[in-house]
């Protein structure tokens, strides 16, 4: 529960820096970032939930159940931008400023990916593999060809963050 309230306040802090710039893009970038972040934030809620009704305990390092552990790791791909679920992040990027794009590309993963790294021993290791190799394609892929800095910079992160699951789930 703690750990849901720290990535509501990461998420609340940066949709004022997003929305600094008086711009529709700026606006437009803010609303897709609220709505994923939000929608990532209640799965995360749920797979809690679950573990909850499964465990009675609320530590989310104590996964045991599988649909509450694949459902925490669609929350988390979904909050660092990963290959299933990551469209979100070249549009919010582009909509930012440079230094905002390069705040979401690096400092508001850190939170997610420390709580991937915490669970990683509940999390299924072949999905994350899959999650990981596809993130890289899809980054190298996206960026062929790329001539907007901001969008190149996603693409860039949605290939670092699959190196990064790929890494930590291969070699721990």
């Amino acid at each position: 529960l703690m750990a849901w309230a720290g990535l509501e306040l990461n998420m609340l802090s940066i949709l004022a820096i997003i929305m600094k710039p008086k711009h529709p893009r700026a606006a437009e970038a803010a609303i897709k970032y609220f709505l994923t972040q939000t929608i990532a934030s209640a799965m995360m809620l749920f797979s809690g939930t679950i573990n909850a009704l499964q465990t009675g305990q609320w530590d989310i390092s104590q996964l045991t159940d599988k649909y509450a552990c694949t459902i925490l790791l669609m929350a988390m791909t979904m909050k660092i931008g990963a290959a299933p679920i990551f469209f979100w992040l070249p549009e919010v990027m582009q909509g930012s400023t440079t230094m905002t794009a390069l705040i979401i590309a690096s400092w508001q993963k850190i939170a997610p990916i420390s709580l991937l790294f915490m669970t990683y021993n509940h999390l299924p290791p072949k999905i994350m593999v899959i999650i990981g190799i596809s993130s890289i394609m899809i980054g190298g892929w996206g960026s062929i060809n790329q001539t907007q800095l901001r969008k190149l910079m996603a693409y860039s992160s949605i290939s670092n963050i699959g190196w990064t699951m790929t890494v930590f789930t291969i070699f721990p």
